[in-house]
This record gives C-alpha cells, sequence and structure tokens, in this order.
C-alpha cells in the first residue's frame, strides 16, 4: 500500500491517507525557530533549544501516538471534524498533507466545506505562522465555527514533564483582545513570554487546559468546548496552561476565506521590561503581531521562504536518467543535511529535545553535507564545537545550543571525537579557501582567557590520538569510538572493580575504526599544514600516519578484513575467531577509504562485506549479531538480534562503504549498495520500512530480527550527511578541493551521461559528464582540452564550462 507520492515539481511529498504507520513529520524554521509538525498536525515548537526554550507541549510514548499539537476544529453546522483528522478522528470527504521545503500543508474537506492549514516559519522572524483558508464549495451560506489550539510547555521540557509539585502551581497567562500570552516565569526571568493570535475578533478563547476539556478525565477528542462549540473564556493560574481561540465565518457559496493564526516567541528588550509588576511588557510584541496580519506579509514571508530553498539548493544540482537519483541529490537528501545541521540529534519524534543536545561528533560530520549550502553557518558552528574541546584534544561529547556550554553529565572520552573536527575544518577550508578560520581565537572549553587559535585546537585533536595509543599501537577507544554501544571499557580487569562511566577510562582498549580515522584525517592536517607553513609539523604527522598504517596491517587486519578493535583484555573484536560479531562494517569502510594497505586491501575487504554484511535494505553493522550478552563488549550486545548495533543496517556506516567501492573504482557496488536505503528507491516498500519514504532513518532492522526491513529513528541522523558526500561527491564525482573543484565520477553502468550545476566559492560551473572510453580522462574547461582532475580557478572567470570525459 503507497500512502502517498512525491511532487517532484512543487518540491514535496503529499500524503493521502492519515493514518501512516508512524507519524510522518515535517521541520519549519531555519534559523534558531523551529517546529515539528506530523501529518495530523502532531508536533511542537521552540526557540534555539528544545529542552530549555519549549513553547508547546508534547508527549512521547502516549496513547493514542501524536495526540497533542497544533489542532483546528471546525463545526459546519452538521458535524465538528480536523482538516488533519485528529484529535477528532471524524471521517473525512478528502484528505491530504503535503509536506514542503520548511512548511507543511494539511487540508481536509467534509460536506463541502474544504479548510486547508498552511504552517510556516518565516525566514527570520520568531513566530510560526498557521494560513486557514475556509472554502465552502456549497451553493449556500454557511456559518462555520473554528477553534485554533495549542497546548504551552512550561518552558524547560525535562522539567515540564518531570516537576509536577512545583510546575502544577506557576502557569501564568494573560488575554488581551485576540491573543492568549503565555507568562509562566516571567516572573523569575521577567524577559521571555509566547503568544497565541489570529487576525479577526474572537467569539470567545480558553487557557486552562482542565475548562476546555470540561474534565480532567477528557481528551481532546471529546473536550466540552468543543462538544458544546462555546468558550468558557477562562483563565489558567498553575495547571495546565492552553491557548484556544474561537472565531466564527460567515462564508457565502461558492466562496472562500482567509485567516491568520500566530504562534510566536518574545523576548523583552532592557528598556522593556518592568521592575515592579508582573504584567508582560507588550509594546514591542504587538508591532510584530501586527506585521502578520497583513495577508500581503504573510504572502511574501512564504515567498521568500521558497526563495531561500530554491537558492540553497540550486548550489548542487544534478540531471541524469534517473528520476530517483536526482530527486534525492536536488531535493531530500540536501534538504534533510539543512534539518540535521539545525537540530544534530537533539529533537525528533526519536529524540525528545531534553538530553543530547548538540553532538560534538554529529555536528562535525553534519558540516559535511552542509558546508556547501551556507558556509557561514558552517563556519560559526565549527567555532561552538572548537570552544567546548578541551586543551589536550579531548572534547565534551555534546553541549547545548542555548547556553553553547558542554553537557557535565556526559563529559568527554569518546576518543574518535577530536578527529571530526580536523574533518570538518578540511571540508570548510575545500569549499570556501577560508584559511583565516585556523587563525580565529576559540577558548578551550569556553572559558575566558584560554583562546587560541583554531590551527591549535586541530594540533591537540590530532596528537590527542597520537598520545593515546594502545599495546599494539592503534588509539586507544575511551568510553567508545563512532559506536557508542561497543564499550569496551565497561569493566575493570580486576574482578568487581567498575571502570568510571566518565572522563578518559584507562585500559588498553584500542578501535581500528579510529586508526583508519587519523590516516584518512591526519592526512588532511598534514595539507593544512603544509599549505600554511608548518612543514616541521606536517613531516612530524606523515611519520605518524605510516606508523598507523602499519599497526593497522600488521595488527588490525584478519586475512579478509579489517578488525574491529581489542577489548581491555587484549581479545579481537570482529574477527573470524569469534564466535558472533566476526565482521563489523566501519573500519571496512573507513579503512578502505583511508587505503591503508592499499587498494588490494580495500577490494577483500568489501568483499568481505558483499559476502557477509548485505542484505537488501544495505549493509549491516555486524555479522552474525550477537545472541547473549558479552559485558566485556558492552551495550551493543544487549539488542535483541538484528536491532540497532547489534546486525541492524545501521545506515549512517552505509555511506562510507559506498565511498569504499568508489575508491576502488567499482561504481556499480556502489551505486547498488547507494539504492537499497535510499528513501525515493524503497518508497513502495512503506508498510515494512515504515517511517518517511523521503527521508533517510538512522537504522533498519537486519535479516535477524523479528521485524526485518523495519526502520527507526528517522530525520536526525548522520546518514544524511554522509549519503550527500557519497552521492555527489564520490558517485557524481563533482567535489571541492584546496586547488578547485575536482571532478572524478564512478558512474554506474545505469546511470548515462550527467549534467551539473555546481555554485562553488562564488563561481558557476555547468558540468557535463561524457561517457566516452576514446577521450577517457581529458576535461574541456571553456573550450580548452586538458588531461586533469580539477577545474583551476581564475579570478577574472565566474562562469565554468566544463565537459569531462570518462
Amino acid at each position: 500500500m503507497k500512502y502517498g507520492q512525491f511532487d517532484d515539481k512543487r518540491k514535496e511529498y503529499v500524503i493521502k491517507e492519515p493514518l501512516t504507520p508512524v507519524p510522518w513529520i515535517n521541520y519549519l524554521g531555519n534559523n534558531g525557530y523551529y517546529g515539528l509538525i506530523s501529518n495530523t498536525g502532531g508536533g511542537y515548537t521552540f526557540y534555539q533549544d528544545a529542552k530549555l526554550r519549549r513553547l508547546t507541549r508534547y508527549r512521547y510514548n502516549n496513547v493514542p501516538t501524536d495526540f497533542g499539537g497544533r489542532y483546528y476544529y471546525i463545526n459546519d453546522g452538521e458535524v465538528t471534524w480536523n482538516p488533519g483528522y485528529l484529535p477528532l478522528k471524524m471521517k473525512l470527504d478528502r484528505y491530504e498533507t503535503r509536506h514542503g521545503l520548511g512548511y507543511t500543508i494539511i487540508t481536509g474537506e467534509k460536506n463541502g466545506i474544504e479548510v486547508s492549514v498552511t504552517y510556516f516559519i518565516p525566514l527570520n522572524d520568531k513566530v510560526e505562522i498557521h494560513v486557514v483558508k475556509v472554502k465552502n464549495k456549497t451553493n449556500k451560506e454557511k456559518t462555520i465555527k473554528l477553534f485554533g489550539l495549542v497546548e504551552w510547555a512550561l518552558w524547560n521540557a525535562e522539567d515540564d514533564q518531570t516537576n509536577f509539585q512545583r510546575n502544577l502551581n506557576i502557569g501564568e497567562v494573560e488575554v488581551e483582545e485576540n491573543t492568549v500570552y503565555h507568562k509562566t516565569e516571567y516572573r523569575e526571568r521577567r524577559n521571555h513570554f509566547a503568544y497565541y493570535n489570529v487576525n479577526k475578533e474572537i467569539k470567545g478563547f480558553d487557557t486552562s487546559r482542565e475548562a476546555f476539556l470540561g474534565s480532567n478525565y477528557n481528551t481532546w477528542r471529546d473536550a466540552e468546548v468543543i462538544e458544546t462549540l462555546k468558550s468558557k473564556n477562562s483563565l489558567a493560574s498553575g495547571g495546565s496552561p492552553i491557548a484556544s481561540l474561537e472565531v466564527e465565518l460567515k462564508i457565502a457559496g461558492n466562496s472562500e476565506e482567509e485567516i491568520i493564526y500566530q504562534l510566536g516567541y518574545y523576548e523583552n528588550k532592557e528598556d522593556e521590561k518592568f521592575e515592579k509588576t508582573n504584567l508582560i511588557n507588550k509594546k514591542g510584541v504587538r508591532k510584530e503581531i501586527k506585521k502578520y496580519h497583513d495577508k500581503k506579509e504573510v504572502k511574501k514571508a512564504f515567498e521568500e521562504l521558497n526563495k531561500f530553498w530554491d537558492k540553497t539548493l540550486s548550489n548542487y544540482k544534478i540531471e541524469s536518467n534517473n528520476e530517483k537519483f536526482d530527486r534525492m541529490i536536488n531535493i531530500w537528501n540536501q534538504y534533510q543535511c539543512m534539518t540535521t545541521f539545525n537540530m544534530s540529534r537533539s529533537a525528533s519524534y526519536y529524540e525528545s529535545g531534553t538530553g543530547r543536545g548538540m553532538g560534538f561528533r554529529d555536528s562535525c560530520q553534519d558540516i559535511l553535507g552542509f558546508v556547501h549550502m551556507i558556509p557561514e553557518r558552517s563556519r560559526e558552528r565549527i567555532i561552538d564545537l572548537a570552544s567546548i574541546q578541551m586543551k589536550d584534544g579531548s572534547t565534551y561529547h555534546q553541549y547545548q545550543p542555548l547556553t553553547k556550554k558542554g553537557n557535565a553529565n556526559i563529559g568527554s572520552g569518546f576518543n574518535d571525537d577530536p578527529l571530526w573536527l580536523v574533518a570538518a575544518v578540511s571540508a570548510y577550508i575545500k569549499e570556501t579557501n577560508d584559511y583565516t578560520i585556523l587563525e580565529e581565537m576559540v577558548p578551550y572549553n569556553n572559558e575566558v582567557g584560554s583562546e587560541e587559535p583554531l590551527f591549535n585546537h586541530l594540533y591537540a585533536s590530532i596528537h590527542y590520538t597520537i598520545n593515546n595509543k594502545g599495546p599494539h599501537g592503534l588509539p586507544l577507544i575511551g568510553r567508545a569510538d563512532w559506536n557508542d554501544c561497543l564499550n569496551l571499557n565497561c569493566f575493570s580487569k580486576n574482578p568487581g572493580e567498575s571502570f568510571q562511566t566518565t572522563g578518559n577510562i584507562d585500559s588498553d582498549a584500542e578501535s581500528v575504526f579510529i586508526a583508519g580515522m587519523f590516516v584518512k584525517y591526519a592526512t588532511e592536517y598534514v595539507e593544512i599544514c603544509e599549505r600554511t607553513g608548518k612543514h616541521e609539523e606536517a613531516s612530524l604527522v606523515k611519520k605518524e600516519i605510516d606508523l598507523m598504517s602499519k599497526a593497522v596491517i600488521n595488527h588490525g587486519w584478519d586475512g579478509e578484513w579489517y578488525l574491529r578493535a581489542y577489548d581491555a583484555f587484549g581479545n579481537k573484536v570482529g574477527s573470524n575467531e569469534s564466535e558472533e560479531g566476526k565482521i563489523f562494517i566501519e573500519p571496512q569502510g573507513f579503512c578502505t577509504m583511508a587505503e591503508i594497505g592499499g587498494i588490494e586491501y580495500g577490494k577483500k575487504a568489501l568483499a568481505s562485506v558483499d559476502k557477509y554484511l548485505k542484505n537488501e535494505y544495505g549493509a549491516e553493522l555486524l555479522y552474525p549479531a550477537y545472541t547473549k550478552y558479552h559485558l566485556e563488549l558492552g551495550e551493543i550486545t544487549s539488542y535483541p538480534p538484528g536491532n540497532k548495533e547489534n546486525g541492524s543496517v545501521f545506515c549512517h556506516n552505509n555511506p562510507w562503504v559506498v565511498i569504499g567501492y568508489t575508491t576502488i573504482r567499482d561504481g556499480e557496488k556502489a551505486f547498488d549498495l547507494y539504492k537499497r536505503n535510499a528513501p525515493a528507491f524503497i518508497e513502495d516498500k512503506s508498510e515494512i520500512h515504515r517511517t518517511e519514504p523521503y527521508v533517510y532513518s538512522q537504522t533498519i532492522a537486519g535479516r535477524a530480527a523479528k521485524n526485518y526491513g523495519e526502520a527507526k529513528n528517522s530525520w536526525l541522523t548522520g546518514t544524511a550527511s554522509w549519503t550527500f558526500v557519497a552521492a555527489s561527491a564520490h558517485i557524481v564525482g563533482v567535489r571541492a578541493h584546496y586547488d578547485g573543484l575536482e571532478i572524478d565520477p564512478v558512474l554506474p553502468s545505469e546511470i548515462d551521461n550527467v549534467r551539473v550545476y555546481r555554485r562553488f566559492r562564488d563561481k558557476d560551473f555547468d558540468i557535463t559528464i561524457i561517457k566516452d572510453s576514446k577521450r577517457k580522462g581529458t576535461m574541456v574547461i571553456n573550450g580548452e582540452e586538458l588531461k586533469i582532475n580539477i577545474v583551476p580557478l581564475k579570478g577574472s572567470i565566474d562562469t565554468y564550462k566544463v565537459i569531462k570525459y570518462i
């Protein structure tokens, strides 16, 4: 069964059935003010930080799922219903949700009345606009009652869900004409509040959830106000504050009316604060609210949003003979890259927004697929990330986006983290040629007075790995490397004595994966050193790269594939000697990308991936899955076989193998693996796959799982960034290089000639890739034929017409 289809012309996914296997969501906002919205109107809104600035309440693990959000109740004189189906579940004559780029349109029709709600956040304002269009398709005048509803969260989303003994006493609101102001905690902070407004005279309002429902035993489906069609004008004092605004519309036959609701956030400036009263200062916010009462301003803001996305996505576009490939690269993969850059792993329908904040390794990797879109924002993020690094090169694993402070509860000790900073900085410099970032003064651990040039942070990152090696000359794994669930230090060599769970861990457990990372990214670091005159440092690190490569070959090679690690006792992990977990995917991809042992080692490793790890949805993380718990391996063995890290298709690492295939010049296998979990290519499996068919999920249950093929954790995953890199920079082969734009495709036979439009360093490139064995290896640049792979940039030339023969 198909629940919808792609509309490439409008860059939308169109959902025709409200009861999707799981809620299929979209993201609103792109500049600090964000919203998550499902195909039935569920979700929530926050400013900057999903934990500390949560505007509206959302309940995870709710029954039924996704109950609560931005609801519009419609009474057409006969029945009451919702255009998004929930919460009333009244059967509609027609339903449609269009998830677009930064907006969602939900349309429902009943008894000749069509209601369409367009949800979006303007580019530079802290307000969520809901444009409600009510169309009377009958020949008779209709009186329509409309109730807009949101439920406020009490700002700190974690405290909102736990500290009820306090929170049930602090809810405060104000109502002024057609606006509900949510001012809980304003008494303490006196500088921020939220509001819900409609640009029409209201018939009534409610701000008390209990009053609206009529009883604490009712739900949004049988709320008393909705059943009686009469607001109570309740004013919340404590309890659970909401905002409900009722309007009445008289619409002639075959005509329509449009009204605008606003869900906004406002911070009083210093001169707007009251010192002696708890009443909020509305002077500044009234002007902002009034702006979007004007339909022309709303239309203008929506058009600007669409232009923003058209421009942003135009920095990399392709035209090929494969519609699905074009769709992923041109629209949905890049869109997801932007979302993961904005959110890291903080706020989705699988991440509550209260725990992880912005991940260090996550955000560094997100930059790889985002930097070509808005390089200046990547630069800002790099500085934020480097600012939570310690002097020795280790880093906090996470930070809160509002405070920019490292998360002390999680701490550091994830020994892959520092190297990802090198990856992000090298990607940024290749894209922009901006070496000045290396001179930016950046603190350690956000401590004033500790600032040093960003280059010193890269130095600390590289030397952290150099200074933390184990008995085989391989990097110590610490608490974990990329795989947080491979916990090789979770117990001590002394029986009954546990290791620390925070900070650096004193153990000999080693990671072959980090070794592959080091060889790859230390090579990038050497390049940066040589290009900035630091030749002595470059020479030193080259020797360390050679030592690490030899350590992998001598101690990290299992004969047919790369080992995964050594545990705290010196036992091999991911070896043919192992009973379970004989082969892991991560080092096969990364060590092949780093060309450790040369192409022949890579060919053998990837042949083993083909033999042991592949299924119809991609390559599984390990094989065979663990069937019993191993204390010396940790959380990875706590999952049922075939789930999550224990043998699922962990989509994040599949692109490493795709890039590995391109490294050994095997375009057929690269594209085959790419297609196995690319959303557009598996849309027809939605009933099995379950998550959204337009974005990547983190994991797909493997062959050993009872729910083989079922995906989990959609949207916020490094899969987005890495898959875009794999497809655009390695299969299509158009990628940024220090010296210019490199064009080195590794195309499969099913992809014919490709045209690529690339905006790079303020210059436009129109590239045609042509399969021609007679002219293979040549490139024609503005009419000049050359035997090179890199288009050198000349200051006087702004447009490049390139033909690459392969």
